[in-house]
């Protein structure tokens, strides 16, 4: 069941005994939790019938306990167990799922992985509770997801603000959420985000930044790319070279990618390829600089300053240098 759904039921009084919520996203598991302990009961019923416990600290025993106890004064009573994943003996709240208290809310964050699902606690959860299992999500689908959040808060963002964003923070969808709306609370009564708002409010420089060092890279820009290598020497957190090195990497695997396709419609590429609409003109205008050899050669330079960075048949070059080194050999100077 989508986290959505979880919410809109909660919402709508409709409720189930226990919530099982796991996986490598934390970013959902995270919303579930926040309402639940924020919004599932009126403010004056949270002090006798809201528990929270944490998986490290957190006895199996207590958890129990807590579950079977009844609401004082309420219909229901709410049991929050964060960070499950820490917690030992977990397996032994499969007597307490197997048999829960419809009075009691049981709501579980499991966090980083999926519970082994051949023993008999997966077993239990997917025939007693809710099940919420996350993936992290694909850097393909940020931009679309960076959007329709944006959307739904009533606003809109130019694409290219959109890249910025995605290049500079990763998947980080609670990072990207925080950045988003520390920026839409500065924006007063405007409702379009700019690459000037990324820079004031965010502090992304809106012309040294990976996306646009990517950009100087796919152009063959030579002298642009060098000029923003020597910003990056004296502004080490604009964009570090553990930033830079999988950013090219994304971008020269998706123009690797739309050689092997063989299709020129720009929609066919999008799809096939998992680029965003708005940036197929970029990869279609790279295909003149960098041919399909060149390109799988691009790749392999790529992997080897990589392990460059990390100290392996490096020497004593800095960051800068080694970003030198890898453009002039991608651009053939």
């Amino acid at each position: 069941m989508p986290t959505s759904k979880i919410i809109a039921n909660w919402k709508n009084k409709v409720f189930d005994a226990v919530y099982w919520l796991e996986g490598e996203e934390p970013f959902y598991i995270d919303q579930v939790v926040e309402y639940a302990e924020k919004f599932l009961l009126p403010e004056a019923e949270q002090a006798f019938n809201l528990s929270i416990f944490y998986g490290k600290d957190a006895d199996w025993a207590q958890v129990i306990n807590a579950c079977k106890r009844y609401p004082v004064f309420a219909e229901k009573q709410v049991v929050i167990l964060k960070e499950a994943q820490h917690m030992g003996q977990l397996e032994k709240l499969l007597s307490y799922i197997e048999h829960p208290l419809s009075s009691t809310i049981f709501i579980v964050a499991h966090k980083e992985k999926n519970v082994d699902g051949r023993g008999a606690l997966a077993k239990a959860l997917k025939k007693h509770t809710v099940v919420v299992s996350t993936k992290k999500m694909y850097d393909n689908k940020l931009p679309e997801w960076v959007m329709g959040w944006v959307s739904a808060k009533g606003y809109q963002i130019s694409p290219k603000a959109v890249q910025i964003i995605v290049d500079h923070i990763g998947n980080d969808l609670n990072r990207i959420q925080n950045e988003l709306e520390k920026l839409t609370v500065n924006l007063g009564d405007r409702k379009k985000i700019t690459e000037d708002d990324i820079e004031k409010y965010i502090g992304i420089s809106k012309e040294y930044n990976a996306f646009e060092f990517q950009d100087a890279v796919a152009q063959r820009n030579f002298s642009k790319a060098i000029k923003m290598i020597q910003y990056f020497e004296s502004n080490n957190k604009a964009a570090p070279i553990q930033l830079i090195l999988p950013t090219l990497y994304s971008f020269f695997s998706k123009l690797y990618a739309v050689y092997g396709i063989g299709v020129s419609n720009e929609r066919s590429i999008a799809s096939e390829v998992g680029i965003p609409p708005f940036l197929v003109k970029n990869y279609t205008a790279a295909t003149r600089h960098y041919s399909y050899g060149k390109v799988e050669h691009i790749l392999l330079l790529i992997q080897e300053y990589n392990l460059r960075v990390i100290g392996i048949n490096n020497g004593d070059n800095s960051d800068s240098d080694l970003l030198k080194e890898l453009v002039i050999k991608i651009m053939d100077i």
